[in-house]
């Protein structure tokens, strides 16, 4: 049949989600992209469930990022912050997920001159720190079974940010097509 292995020495090839893709010049680069795919979806499925176990349940996984990202350091971020931090261009998305947050209680919004600020509120801390614990517990601890060189694990999260600069700058490129 085609598509079958005629013996035990064929190999199988790449794992991809599009072998048209993975027949170009860069096969690997399919590789990563189905990896990335994976990971997204185990991630934001992650987060979610995570932050459900922690007492929050029904957020979307870009409320689960902002509500992080604004507890992080204790000061409040400009709405354009969060787009620039998460590399959003669709501000709508960042504001309806700080409105839900808002209404949650787990945010406070102001302004600083012209500009929308959000800022942790004690509840969102709180909620925060009770991720924390339940992401130590479940997570952490089974990776750190896995024995992962951390430093390793650094540079390619380097890699990752590198990268998506590559998509970023063909992004920009396919739009003036």
């Amino acid at each position: 049949m085609a598509g079958e292995a005629k013996n035990g020495d064929d190999e199988i090839g790449p794992v991809v989600s599009a072998a048209h893709l993975a027949s170009g010049a860069m096969p690997a680069l399919s590789e990563i992209e189905f990896a990335m795919t994976l990971m997204h979806h185990s991630f934001e499925r992650w987060m979610v469930r995570c932050m459900a176990a922690a007492g929050v349940p029904g957020l979307q996984p870009i409320a689960v990022h902002l509500l992080h990202a604004v507890a992080h350091r204790g000061r409040e971020k400009t709405l354009s912050e969060l787009c620039m931090m998460f590399n959003i261009e669709d501000t709508h998305v960042v504001t309806y997920a700080i409105k839900k947050l808002d209404a949650l209680g787990l945010v406070k919004s102001s302004r600083r001159g012209k500009e929308k600020t959000v800022q942790a509120t004690q509840a969102g801390l709180d909620a925060c720190a009770r991720y924390h614990r339940v992401r130590e517990k479940l997570l952490v601890a089974s990776m750190k079974r896995l024995n992962l060189n951390e430093n390793a694990l650094s540079g390619i999260a380097d890699m990752m940010r590198t990268i998506s600069g590559q998509y970023d700058q063909a992004a920009r490129s396919a739009s003036s097509l």
